[in-house]
């Protein structure tokens, strides 16, 4: 009871001083001095800071460059990047390849498009989950739209979607151009990438490339966490421009790499992709229709896991080979008629998922098809500006979805679902005239296909079903969202909340000792997220977010699962010239509100988890337009502690059960980034 009593206490005083940070900040006064002058103002191509937090772009969108300096430091995949978005959460294997959350959401409640496709990862497990695949270094832009707010990406996610893009190339002459960047840092961290491209009026060749590598890392204690990793990637992209409002473009990539997990029976030995992609865009078409799109990709990952490769032997070998195939398309069009923008299309995305055979514990080089996906929608996203500053936005999509059982041990082999199923949404955004602030709310509805982790990983379900593929019941949510965005001089201040009433929640019980069971129960979720920039004297900026987000089991009248607790960033930058110096407060709450063994696909709640501060430092000089160094001392004070969302080291390393993956210690690193 005093441990809970601690906690409790602890977390009072860290909301109350994240709370009273928040109101400081926004009443800090702004001096009437000249501001530095802004890259655009200058003609400077590389800014000289690193990001700590991701500001909005909209109340409800955030739009941010993969390529900037970002401190903690992130691993080599898309979910630690995200990371430093307020309300984006990962759970650890080792030190890459955590999987993504969201508000306390998780799996495909978070709808990931790289570059328009889909990949997904092969582990039933997800110990190569989406974000795995994903290099962010190699896109232009990474966008994030909040809540059940866009139909136009495929099958909605009712958490987020998330955007990795990369832009087409337009030249008016023979040009070359680029960026690379190489990353040093402690536990042997080495990080290497270029990205270029050469074209003329007729078209363009656009390569990318990089290499990432890891040791394991030590704690606060100084204990080593296996986590170690090497993974490349590269990307080819061909584009014709016979005009200025017209690109065709073709694509096609490879990648591997492996991975120890500390969390995991196994490690990664192998994380093969292949990628391909066709795209098509014609700008100015008429009057009326202002841009069509289509789209065509290919994606494939074939990943082995293993228990001897990298780390020490195991009295019983075990080795499994998984891969799968994802491929899809997308059309659409863009219709402006005065004060009406219209936005139709439609797509498709199929995927299959294998094994190999095993004949005596070895694997064989027979495939088998255990599970075959395939989606079907039209879309439609509408907006009216009704007035001066203001617009109503609407959009609903239409999915024909199917799966089929195809595991021949199953007793629903050959079975098939199939469900049809209308997505949409509602919102109001406003443009006030007397005063700098936009806002809005939003209505959103979707109805989620269950994936394949949550029809084929369980090992059982509750009720009288067979098992998980024919018990488990498609997800609903109603969600409100709303927010505003005040941006005036030297003062930003934004926030964006959401409140939602989920039916058939699909939810995992690890109680069972035969393995987890999956149900699907009734929910409520709510939350928010508030960040607030503010520039003071002549060089000093000052930056602070909070995120909460909180969830109820209504169907048993206890929390959900997997929540991550109040967290809480306060930065400091002092930006002069060609330099800049700053520093990293995060302060996370104690989570007492905890749902024990239950969660999602990859991770469950242990136990009440005590709060924690991390400070971090940077600092920035740039040599001039095209170079740019970065350095940083992540967890400056060495602190040992453990994030709420974890999972427990594996035996294999001598963890004892139910023993929480330690977070990094001190790591220093610096990075180069070129312009050329």
């Amino acid at each position: 009871m005093r441990i809970k009593a601690v906690i409790r206490a602890r977390t009072f005083r860290q909301s109350l001083l994240l709370s009273s940070a928040l109101m400081s900040l926004a009443a800090m006064p702004a001096y009437a001095q000249e501001k530095p002058k802004s890259d655009e103002q200058s003609g400077v191509i590389l800014n000289p800071i690193v990001i700590t937090s991701a500001p909005q772009s909209t109340p409800f969108k955030v739009v941010t460059d993969p390529k900037a300096p970002r401190q903690p430091v992130p691993a080599s995949d898309g979910a630690d990047y995200l990371k430093t978005i307020p309300g984006f959460s990962t759970i650890r294997n080792g030190g890459t390849n955590g999987d993504l959350v969201f508000r306390g959401m998780f799996g495909s409640r978070i709808n990931i498009r790289t570059d328009g496709g889909v990949i997904l990862g092969a582990c039933g497990g997800r110990m190569d989950n989406p974000t795995s695949y994903i290099s962010p270094e190699s896109y232009d832009r990474m966008s994030v739209i909040k809540g059940p707010q866009t139909v136009q990406w495929g099958p909605a996610g009712s958490a987020a979607t998330v955007l990795f893009e990369r832009d087409p190339q337009h030249f008016d002459k023979l040009t070359l151009k680029g960026d690379s960047s190489i990353l040093f840092g402690s536990n042997g961290r080495f990080d290497a990438r270029v990205d270029a491209t050469v074209g003329d009026k007729p078209g363009y060749i656009r390569m990318m490339a990089n290499k990432s590598r890891a040791n394991d890392y030590k704690d606060g204690d100084g204990n080593r966490v296996p986590s170690k990793w090497d993974k490349w990637n590269t990307d080819l992209y061909l584009g014709l421009t016979p005009d200025a409002d017209t690109v065709l473009e073709i694509s096609g990539g490879l990648g591997d790499g492996e991975a120890r997990y500390a969390g995991r029976a196994m490690d990664g030995s192998q994380f093969e992709r292949q990628s391909l992609g066709l795209k098509f865009s014609k700008s100015n078409v008429s009057d009326y229709l202002e841009k069509i799109e289509a789209q065509l990709y290919y994606n494939y990952a074939d990943h082995i896991m293993d228990n001897f490769r990298l780390r020490p032997p195991q009295k019983m070998p075990m080795e499994s080979e998984v891969d799968r195939r994802s491929m899809g398309g997308r059309v659409s069009t863009t219709w402006n008629f005065d004060e009406h923008t219209l936005v139709a299309g439609l797509d498709f995305q199929t995927d299959t998922h294998r094994s190999k055979e095993k004949v005596n514990m070895q694997l064989t080089d027979n495939w088998l098809k255990d599970a075959q996906f395939a989606n079907y929608g039209v879309f439609g996203e509408w907006t009216w500006n009704f007035a001066d500053n203001q617009r109503l936005v609407a959009g609903g999509r239409i999915d024909r979805a199917s799966v089929e059982d195809d595991r021949a041990s199953s007793l629903t082999y050959g079975d098939k679902r199939n469900q049809a199923a209308f997505s949409g949404f509602i919102r109001h955004e406003q443009d006030w005239s007397s005063l700098p602030v936009n806002s809005y709310i939003g209505l959103g509805y979707v109805n989620r296909f269950p994936d394949y982790w949550e029809l084929f990983s369980p090992k059982g379900v509750t009720g009288s079903a067979l098992n998980a593929f024919e018990g488990i019941e498609s997800e609903k949510t109603v969600q409100v969202d709303f927010g505003a965005q005040y941006s005036e001089g030297d003062t930003d201040i934004w926030a964006s909340g959401y409140f939602g009433v989920i039916n058939d929640f699909i939810l995992f019980d690890y109680s069972n000792p035969g393995g987890s069971v999956a149900t699907n129960v009734n929910a409520r979720i709510m939350g928010a997220e508030l960040g607030v920039s503010r520039q003071f004297a002549n060089y000093w900026k000052a930056e602070a977010s909070i995120a909460y987000a909180w969830g109820q089991n209504t169907t048993y009248d206890e929390p959900l699962p997997q929540i991550p607790p109040l967290e809480g960033r306060l930065g400091l930058t002092y930006e002069r010239d060609n330099w800049s110096v700053g520093a990293l407060w995060r302060l996370v709450a104690a989570q007492t509100r905890i749902a024990e063994n239950m969660g999602n696909v990859v991770g469950k709640d242990f136990d009440e988890s005590a709060g924690f501060g991390v400070f971090s430092v940077n600092g920035t000089y740039r040599f001039n337009e095209s170079v740019r160094l970065s350095l940083g001392v992540d967890n400056l004070f060495n602190k040992e502690y453990t994030e709420h969302l974890n999972r427990d080291g594996d035996a294999g390393f001598g963890f004892s059960s139910n023993y929480q993956l330690r977070e990094p210690g001190r790591t220093f690193w610096a990075k180069t980034d070129f312009k050329f």
